[in-house]
């Protein structure tokens, strides 16, 4: 379905990632410059390090951690914060200004990090009057915890989660809030049903994979894991619809390769898929698969730009991608006895960053 010629180019004002791990101590050193490497100059940075980032100071600490890692003035950090109860709806009010944008919600275990996720929302209602007042961001990892008797698993636990969604967004009509990372057509519906201070981030590789694909590679294993044929085309035609609810959000999770390709008999492997480095050539040989290469400066610039409403300055880099007949993707990085494997590894794409012009 491709509509795009070898030798074709395609312009992006400084690509933006709403939704990225970038860790912390030697594996941070490691992946933070692979933003830049990918292609983007924002990262919208998660909170589930271990600690949890729950403070202001904690989040600019750790912004300064990534700006002193990146080796670059040009990418930006926008931070956020864990949902808990350790969050101060009278703090609302400063977050801004120390860069903090979003509070990200886990519920409790369904993901990396996620111990201290929360159960209920309820609980959350001054925080989140307060965040409406102040315009800061609810990012939603949208699951329910698997709970067999309620024949809730990895499965269906998204489309469960949705109601949640509906609920939030009716009661706090003016908090901005993203559903991140969805993975099924159920997801896209509710999100599309929802009034204009609802959006939805996409990943790279939830528009490439299906539950085939992690089945038994654990390097295809993410959360939440890729679902159907069905549901992966639901994504594909969210982007090529150009509804500006839909954008990216790479969720780019690095683990060490012994943490990704080792599973015990009382322990799985790690749940992520790394993208950063490879991102925006990856984003363009995906959405050129699917006869969407023109969406490519919308769905990973200008529609999440706008609804975090972080315009672009006139002197933001434009990064230019080419299609070319087949870059191979390198096997892994490795830095202080870190390894990581991307997205891909071994295998080629068909885009490439010919130019960056500032």
């Amino acid at each position: 379905m491709s509509i795009a010629n070898w030798g074709d180019t395609r312009e992006v004002t400084a690509p933006a990632d709403f939704h990225v791990h970038l860790r912390d101590g030697a594996i941070s050193r490691l992946v933070t410059p692979h933003v830049q490497k990918g292609g983007f100059y924002l990262a919208y940075v998660m909170p589930n390090l271990v600690p949890p980032i729950t403070t202001t100071k904690m989040a600019t600490d750790y912004k300064q951690k990534l700006m002193e890692h990146s080796g670059s003035s040009q990418v930006e950090f926008l931070m956020t914060l864990y949902l808990s109860d350790d969050l101060d709806p009278s703090d609302v009010k400063n977050w801004k200004a120390a860069g903090i944008v979003g509070v990200k919600s886990y519920p409790r275990g369904v993901t990396t990090n996620s111990d201290q996720g929360i159960e209920s929302y309820d609980k959350y209602d001054e925080l989140f009057r307060a965040m409406e007042e102040h315009d800061i961001v609810l990012n939603l990892h949208g699951e329910i915890p698997s709970d067999h008797s309620k024949n809730t698993c990895v499965l269906n636990a998204e489309e469960r989660f949705l109601p949640v969604l509906a609920n939030l967004a009716e009661k706090y009509p003016k908090l901005r809030i993203v559903l991140e990372h969805a993975t099924t057509a159920a997801a896209v519906q509710a999100v599309m049903a929802c009034g204009d201070n609802v959006a939805c981030t996409i990943t790279a590789h939830h528009l490439a994979l299906t539950v085939d694909d992690w089945a038994g590679q654990s390097f295809h294993f993410c959360k939440p894991v890729a679902k159907f044929p069905s549901d992966r085309l639901a994504l594909r035609e969210a982007i090529k619809s150009g509804n500006k609810k839909f954008f990216l959000g790479s969720d780019s999770a690095p683990h060490p390769i012994l943490s990704k390709s080792t599973a015990t008999p009382t322990s799985g492997c790690a749940a992520g898929v790394y993208t950063s480095p490879i991102l925006l050539p990856l984003v363009a040989h995906l959405l050129d698969s699917f006869g969407a290469i023109d969406r490519l400066a919308d769905f990973t610039s200008n529609f999440g730009r706008d609804f975090y409403q972080t315009p672009l300055d006139l002197q933001a880099p434009r990064v230019v991608v080419q299609k070319v007949q087949g870059v191979s993707v390198q096997a892994e990085y490795s830095s202080e006895g870190k390894t990581v494997a991307p997205f891909w590894a071994g295998r080629t794409i068909d885009w490439q960053i010919v130019n960056v012009e500032e």
